[in-house]
């Protein structure tokens, strides 16, 4: 956090509401909300993903459970490989539905995300993702539908050349 002191003794947050730019490893790469979680990829090709995210006590509900809004974002994520994986780099795409179910909860350890795109028309995919608590029980299932912009370049941010 960026916090700084002012000469009336008021702390406050110097960090920049954006616009924002800055620089990713590649078109299939953590941004920086995704990296924030410590979510790592560990594939992501031909429509399908599967990413990884472990449970610090940072990422807990006040019940002590992993908050579902984690776990939301890591099978968004997960989808959002598996659709990079089949579309050109620099597209630009955004999440314009999703549905979440929650089977059991998570208490400790790591929790991984598979996802699959199940359904392309236009400009419209759908994709699906299940996350698997490190028992293997299937804690979670999520469905989500992105939209290609018209306008798919993306603006504001680097890929460094020959990332992943």
């Amino acid at each position: 956090m960026s916090d700084q002191m002012t000469k009336d003794g008021v702390l406050t947050d110097t960090r920049s509401t954006g616009p924002h730019r800055f620089q990713m490893e590649g078109w299939i790469s953590c941004a920086p909300f995704e990296r924030l979680l410590s979510m790592k990829i560990l594939e992501a090709a031909d429509g399908r993903a599967v990413l990884t995210m472990p449970f610090y006590m940072d990422y807990a509900q006040g019940g002590g459970l992993m908050h579902g809004g984690a776990l939301v974002s890591l099978a968004d994520t997960a989808v959002v490989m598996a659709i990079k994986s089949i579309l050109p780099p620099l597209s630009h795409f955004a999440t314009i539905l999703l549905q979440s179910k929650f089977l059991a909860p998570v208490k400790q350890g790591m929790v991984t995300a598979k996802a699959e795109v199940v359904h392309r028309e236009g400009r419209t995919l759908e994709g699906r993702a299940e996350i698997y608590d490190d028992e293997g029980r299937v804690v979670a299932e999520f469905s989500s539908t992105f939209k290609v912009a018209r306008d798919t370049t993306i603006r504001g941010v680097i890929f460094e050349e020959g990332g992943t």
